[in-house]
């Protein structure tokens, strides 16, 4: 899948995930891609030109992220075979 040039997208590790997956030994994804037209949840994720780690302790996102990758390139990303 791929979402288009110029789109700002927020990617981040979901801890949520992260640890369900852990305690079970599951395979929900763990990366979402925030943007404008929604969440996406992705196994893979590939950025296609520049991006910026954004690391905002004090002022995180408002899915709680503290530290996530932002970019304006192109993204793919292999989708997930289910959101969380």
């Amino acid at each position: 899948m791929t979402i288009r040039k110029g789109l700002v997208k927020r990617i981040h590790v979901s801890q949520v995930n992260l640890r369900a997956n852990r305690k079970d030994n599951g395979n929900r994804p763990v990366f979402t891609i925030q943007t404008s037209k929604g969440p996406r949840y992705a196994s893979h994720v590939e950025i296609m030109g520049a991006s910026t780690v954004v690391s905002r302790p004090n002022k995180p996102l408002a899915c709680g992220a503290r530290i996530w990758i932002e970019t304006h390139a192109e993204v793919r990303y292999v989708k997930a075979s289910k959101n969380p």
